[in-house]
C-alpha cells in the first residue's frame, strides 16, 4: 500500500519524490511538519479533497517546497500521505500507539466505570494502555492499592503519582520513550501536572490547552504533538475519554483480559457472562476472585451495547 501519489517510505533523500516528515500540528488548514530538526509550514494539495484524503496530526507525509504559484499558501505542500497504523476520530490523530489514562483517586473521586470504558475504547483503537493513578497523597496508600489491584491483576501497567510520590515518573518516561502517546482522562485528574513532572515545558503547553477547554473553547478537536525526546511525542486529548464504545456486545468480553482464564471453565461456549445460569466468571465475582466493580462495568457496558444493536436493526 502506498501514499497518495505512489511514493514509498524511505525516499526522503530524493527531492523528486519530496521529503518525509511527521505532522505535529494542524491549524486553519496549515500543517506543521517536523522533518529532521526543522518544522515546515505546509498546505495540503487541493487534489487531496477530491480524492477524499485527509491529513491529521500524527500522519507521516511527503512534502516539497511550494511552487511559485503555491508560495502564498505556505512554505511547502504535502504531496503524499502514508497509510496509518492507528487512527483516532476524536481527537483526529494518526499513528498514536500508547494511551496514558490519568485518573485521580480524589478531587475528582476515582471514576472506575469511565476508566473501564476508556480502556475498551483505546484497546479497540489498537493502542497500548498505561494507567496512572494521580493525587495518591490524598488517600491512604492501602486504599490506593485497592483501586489499583483489579487493573494490575488484569495485566495493565498501573503507575501511582502524587505530591511526594513522584518516583514512578521515571517508569512512565521509560514507557513513553520512542512512542507517540496521548494523555486522556477526566477534567481535573492532573494530566497537566503529570506532564509538568515529565518536562516543565510540556506541562505548560498541555496546561494551556486544558485551560482553553475549561473556558469552553472548541478544543475537543485540537490535538498537537509535543516532543519529549528522540522519536518520542506526547499529545493531550480534551474530550478523548467521552468516546463512544464501538464494539460488538458479543466481543466485549475479550476487552476484559482477566475474564479469559476464568471463561475456560464456563460450561457454555461463547458465554457472555451476563444472563447464563451457570458461569465461572460470575462465580469468581461472588467469591471475590474477580473485581466486582470491573464486572459491573462490563455488565453495564454489555447491556448498553446490546440495546444499541437492537435499535440499529
Amino acid at each position: 500500500m502506498q501514499p497518495d501519489g505512489g511514493w514509498h517510505r524511505g525516499q526522503q533523500e530524493d527531492r523528486r519524490f519530496g521529503v518525509e516528515g511527521r505532522v505535529v500540528r494542524g491549524v486553519g488548514g496549515f500543517f506543521d511538519v517536523q522533518s529532521g530538526n526543522e518544522i515546515v509550514r505546509c498546505r495540503a494539495r487541493g487534489v487531496f479533497r477530491k480524492r477524499g484524503t485527509t491529513v491529521v496530526v500524527g500522519d507521516w507525509v511527503n512534502w516539497e517546497p511550494a511552487s511559485e504559484d503555491e508560495a502564498q499558501s505556505g512554505e511547502a505542500v504535502i504531496t503524499g500521505v502514508y497509510p496509518r497504523s492507528t487512527e483516532l476520530v476524536r481527537p483526529p490523530m494518526a499513528n498514536c500507539d500508547t494511551a496514558v489514562l490519568v485518573f485521580s483517586v480524589r478531587t475528582p473521586d476515582f471514576q472506575g466505570q469511565l476508566l473501564d470504558r476508556t480502556l475498551v475504547s483505546v484497546t479497540n483503537a489498537g493502542l497500548f494502555a498505561v494507567i496512572v493513578l494521580s493525587k495518591i497523597d490524598l488517600l491512604p496508600l492501602e486504599e490506593v492499592q485497592q483501586l489499583a489491584e483489579p487493573y494490575e491483576r488484569a495485566g495493565y501497567q498501573v503507575l501511582k503519582v502524587g505530591r511526594g510520590y513522584d518516583g514512578e515518573v521515571a517508569r512512565l518516561k521509560e514507557a513513553l520513550a520512542g512512542h507517540v502517546s496521548v494523555f486522556a482522562g477526566p477534567s481535573g485528574a492532573g494530566k497537566s501536572s503529570l506532564a509538568n513532572l515529565l518536562a516543565p515545558e510540556l506541562g505548560l503547553k498541555m496546561g494551556s490547552i486544558s485551560e482553553k477547554a475549561g473556558r469552553g473553547r472548541h478544543t475537543t478537536r485540537h490535538v498537537e504533538l509535543f516532543p519529549l525526546g528522540p522519536s518520542t511525542f506526547v499529545a493531550d486529548a480534551p474530550g478523548f475519554s467521552k468516546l463512544d464504545v464501538d464494539v460488538d456486545s458479543a466481543e466485549l468480553r475479550h476487552y476484559f483480559p482477566e475474564f479469559a482464564e476464568l471463561a475456560e471453565n464456563c460450561p457454555y461456549r461463547g458465554c457472555q457472562h451476563v444472563h447464563e445460569s451457570t458461569c465461572a466468571v460470575k462465580d469468581a465475582v461472588e467469591t471475590g476472585q474477580l473485581s466486582a466493580s470491573r464486572y459491573e462495568s462490563y455488565r453495564a457496558l454489555y447491556e448498553e451495547l446490546r440495546i444499541k444493536e437492537e435499535r440499529r436493526y
